[in-house]
């Protein structure tokens, strides 16, 4: 049996502790939320924390599920393997490359499982499509974005984000690491821009923003988000791949709101394009959110049981995360970046 702390009880961290309360291999010791307070009834009878250090200390679990801010993930991750427990920590990674690299060198030192939380990795329509785009056979052209026109609570938690974290980089990391997963290159040239349109959000801060990048096998890619109460919901959903033998592409227009977290993830279906005809693949019965983060949670603890290798895991986060990083920082500054060392 396995014992779980969970730290943070936010959308992603809500749904990781109700994982683990429904798995027969998991026990959860300890819940973190700054106010103190549970509201699921079925996690009502977990001891509750305001500190996460004093939860460590209490509970001392096999694994920690961290779904905080994004500027608490590099911290609390080393800490919680530094007192011994395998940690599964929701994207970004970290703050920087730096500290991304630093958490990923930490659980190789220490012998720990490190899984960041890409949950496109766990859902089979979105493999589907990365073997489908493989098949095709490179350079790519990569044509993806997510807006939301995020209002009420979703505005309010998206403003509490962009006090730490940019849409580019909190969304983005999802989808370039699907680029990633399909082309095996690395990225060399990146270009970004920006906007802040609300005056809701810090200085400094945007709540649109998009980038274009440049792959070594000659592949190129576009990654496009934005959040608040004035974005479009007119194709806030394009996921397209493009190769010199065809294309891949999500084709289900039937999308709720744009906020909807279940239509992020959501397929449908695929058409697969080639010069000499066009082929639909109907993908029914989709996993939901929930389902999704059961998936993440269940594969957390096979690699823990099973010592699963991953390095490549690992490198992955640490390459998409760079890649965003990089976009945040030519739209803060207005100039292209060169990707290269520890970025790649």
């Amino acid at each position: 049996m396995t014992r779980v702390l969970i730290a943070g009880l936010g959308n992603m961290g809500l749904s990781h502790a109700l994982a683990h309360h429904r798995h027969p291999d998991a026990q959860i010791v300890g819940l973190v939320n700054r106010t103190g307070q549970v509201t699921h009834p079925d996690l009502a009878r977990y001891p509750i924390f305001t500190d996460f250090h004093t939860a460590l200390t209490e509970t001392q679990p096999d694994l920690v599920v961290i779904a905080t801010y994004t500027d608490t993930h590099a911290p609390y991750a080393i800490a919680a393997m530094e007192a011994g427990a395998h940690v599964f920590v929701e994207k970004p990674l970290a703050m920087t490359a730096e500290e991304a690299q630093s958490v990923t060198d930490t659980a190789t030192r220490l012998g720990c499982k490190l899984v960041v939380g890409y949950i496109l990795r766990h859902h089979p329509s979105w493999q589907r499509l990365i073997a489908e785009a493989r098949t095709l056979g490179g350079p790519y052209v990569f044509r993806l974005n997510l807006n939301q026109q995020s209002t009420g609570e979703t505005w309010e938690t998206h403003k509490a984000l962009m006090q730490t974290t940019s849409p580019i980089v909190d969304c983005g990391v999802h989808y370039v690491d699907v680029m990633c997963q399909i082309t095996d290159a690395k990225p060399t040239r990146l270009h970004g821009m920006g906007l802040r349109l609300s005056d809701e959000i810090p200085e400094g801060m945007y709540n649109y923003g998009q980038f274009q990048v440049i792959f070594d096998d000659g592949s190129v890619g576009w990654y496009e988000a934005g959040w608040g109460p004035m974005m479009s919901e007119t194709a806030f959903f394009v996921k397209d791949v493009v190769s010199p033998k065809g294309s891949v592409s999500i084709t289900d227009a039937d999308k709720g709101k744009s906020d909807d977290v279940d239509d992020h993830t959501r397929v449908g279906g695929l058409l697969v394009h080639r010069p000499e005809g066009d082929r639909l693949i109907d993908l029914p019965d989709e996993p939901g959110h929930q389902q999704l983060c059961d998936a993440e949670q269940a594969f957390m603890l096979d690699a823990i049981a099973d010592d699963t290798d991953l390095t490549r895991h690992m490198s992955d986060a640490v390459t998409s995360l760079a890649i965003c990083l990089a976009a945040d920082e030519s739209i803060r500054t207005g100039k292209p970046v060169t990707l290269g060392g520890n970025q790649t």
